[in-house]
């Protein structure tokens, strides 16, 4: 049975371990080293603390991925703009778990004061993430080449907007 659900503290090692599995093995994300479970403690207390949801997909009662929003830059002025971030565990990829939880994250942050969400995709050379992102709305907005150096390689970033409002 898939359930998506809010965030409990207890599903946070299962969290930190879906994401260090892409730290450690794929430029998904421009981290080189996993967070600690205290890191994910902080940044899960300052998502709720703002009101924003952080989701997990729960299959037959294993977290089989997350996503949260979060403020897309620190400074007064992009108080209004989102980014999200979702990461499946392995093994759960291609079972339509992305959707379930971006449709569920879109919902739940068109009540808040957001005016847009923006993604950030790494361009890996898969086209998951942004086919799952066109898929609910998102557009294409631009593209940073070589932002990032990792495994040996630069790689660029790929930024969507979806309008909230």
């Amino acid at each position: 049975m898939t359930n998506v659900r809010a965030l409990a503290e207890s599903d946070l090692p299962a969290v930190a371990a879906v994401y260090g599995h892409y730290v450690t093995g794929s430029v998904a994300t421009f981290d080189e080293t996993p967070p600690a479970l205290d890191q994910w403690r902080a940044k899960a207390d300052g998502i709720a603390g703002a009101g924003l949801p952080f989701l997990v997909a729960e299959v037959d009662g294993q977290v089989a991925g997350y996503a949260y929003a979060s403020q897309y830059r620190p400074k007064p002025a992009y108080r209004h703009t989102l980014e999200d971030s979702i990461y499946l565990a392995p093994g759960f990829t291609g079972r339509g778990l992305g959707g379930l939880l971006l449709g569920e994250l879109i919902a739940q942050v068109r009540r808040t004061p957001a005016h847009r969400l923006v993604a950030v995709i790494a361009d890996s050379g898969d086209p998951a993430s942004a086919r799952l992102h066109k898929a609910f709305g998102f557009e294409e907005a631009g593209r940073l080449s070589a932002v990032g150096f990792k495994h040996g390689r630069w790689i660029d970033t790929v930024l969507f907007q979806l309008a909230l409002d």
